[in-house]
């Protein structure tokens, strides 16, 4: 299942990501904003517990998450940009990290690092990547989380488009994504179009 998430601050954030001419330092503050505001979203259904409290006035019962139930993984390298703005939301959460590079002639996902908080069968997992375009690093990211059993897992990005979208609902069904946008389609290079470019790059600095 796709969530779009089309709030007006969103929509207008990515609209400035996606120039061409926004520099680095615009295009992470920007990543960071709406992924801020992506969380609020994203987050929805996360479970709350009852606490007691004292306001300045009187004693009451208020709602808190515990921050130590959810895990933010972010898909390296890109995925450091949507998780500083999740984290930025809930401080406590823990953070996993899977490294997967794109092989440039067959698109294909190869892992090279994979580190996760422990006990995740009480966990719920929200996997962060920007770019949902082929879907090969998806798959793989959520196939490898899948081995430790977490209680739920949610995909977040910033664009997808149909081909992505695909195969991703191909291989994990009962994975929900969350995204900004649903762009046309993929190029000839597997990059989405109109896109926003590589969003590693866009971030980094890098080309």
């Amino acid at each position: 299942m796709v969530h779009l998430i089309d709030h007006p601050l969103v929509q207008h954030k990515l609209t400035l990501m996606r120039r061409k001419d926004a520099s680095t330092r615009t295009f992470r503050q920007l990543l960071h904003e709406v992924s801020m505001l992506m969380a609020y979203e994203v987050l929805r259904d996360i479970p709350t517990q009852d606490v007691e409290i004292e306001t300045p006035l009187e004693h009451t019962t208020g709602r808190v998450i515990d921050g130590k139930k959810l895990v933010f993984v972010s898909v390296l390298r890109a995925g450091t940009g949507i998780l500083d703005g999740m984290l930025a939301v809930v401080p406590g959460a823990r953070v996993g990290h899977i490294g997967l590079y794109r092989d440039p002639k067959t698109l294909v996902a190869v892992e090279y690092y994979f580190k996760l908080p422990g006990d995740l069968d009480e966990r719920d997992v929200v996997v962060v990547d920007p770019m949902l375009a082929t879907g090969n690093s998806a798959v793989a990211a959520v196939e490898r989380l899948k081995e430790a059993r977490p209680k739920s897992i949610k995909f977040v990005c910033l664009l997808t488009c149909p081909e992505g979208i695909a195969a991703m609902e191909r291989a994990h069904p009962d994975v929900p994504i969350y995204t900004a946008a649903v762009d046309r389609q993929l190029d000839e290079h597997g990059y989405i179009v109109p896109g926003l470019g590589d969003a590693g790059d866009r971030i980094f600095g890098t080309k």
